[in-house]
């Protein structure tokens, strides 16, 4: 299967809860192929609590909302920018995932990151996305891996999930939908952790922070790492 290049955002999904028609902001998702990528080496440099700097959020976020832009005509309600592998990598290694974890991914894309957490670490993982075509090339995907018994995906919006099942949650929000799952978020037991991708949680304190980039031609991306009970700014 062709990797798509193109961005795209879902209305109420983890993929990009705002970037709908009408809307001012927008929020990525992750795509991957129908087989796990090969990983790939990149520089990376990481220290805890070292966040992203306002210009490279800016950056990001400029990038992304162009994206959107470009794609309004064609699907006013999605918006599809896919993670690196290099970075999904990092983030479920920087989440610590065992091979008796719970992983939900939230706005799934392709299913990168839930193939990965089987695929590498025996996980049992759940990928949500209100997109049907995302859906179906994620279930696709975890078909030609050979995963259906470990993985599953499901057409729905986080916005109404119960995340108290999940011993880890891997998130591609801007910042104020992260802050907008917060009280779902609180409601998964202590100890379980969530990891993101290029943005934190605004007024709760990261665990851990690093950046990579495996694209030298491209911006940085940035990972953050939060624990239950999430840790309050003061």
């Amino acid at each position: 299967m062709k990797l798509s290049t193109k961005f795209k955002c879902c209305v109420g999904v983890a993929c990009c809860a705002a970037a709908c028609k009408g809307s001012p902001e927008s929020s990525p998702s992750r795509s991957s192929s129908a087989s796990l990528p090969a990983q790939s080496s990149s520089a990376l440099s990481g220290s805890a609590n070292v966040g992203v700097s306002a210009p490279l959020l800016s950056a990001r976020e400029t990038e992304v909302a162009a994206a959107a832009e470009a794609e309004a005509p064609q699907k006013p309600d999605v918006i599809y920018v896919p993670t690196p592998q290099p970075v999904v990598d990092k983030m479920l290694e920087l989440a610590n995932v065992k091979s008796n974890d719970l992983v939900y991914d939230l706005g799934c894309g392709d299913g990168r990151i839930v193939v990965t957490a089987a695929k590498r670490y025996g996980a049992r993982a759940v990928g949500f996305d209100v997109d049907p075509e995302r859906v179906e090339e994620a279930r696709e995907n975890v078909r030609q891996n050979g995963l259906e018994d470990r993985v599953t995906i499901e057409q729905k919006d986080i916005f109404t999930l119960d995340l108290a099942p999940a011993n880890v949650v891997t998130l591609y929000l801007l910042p104020r939908l992260n802050v907008r799952l917060i009280p779902q978020l609180s409601q998964m037991r202590p100890g379980s952790r969530v990891v993101s991708h290029d943005f934190d949680i605004q007024g709760v304190v990261p665990v851990q922070s690093l950046t990579l980039r495996p694209e030298p031609e491209k911006l940085p991306h940035s990972v953050f790492l939060f624990e239950i009970p999430l840790q309050k700014e003061k």
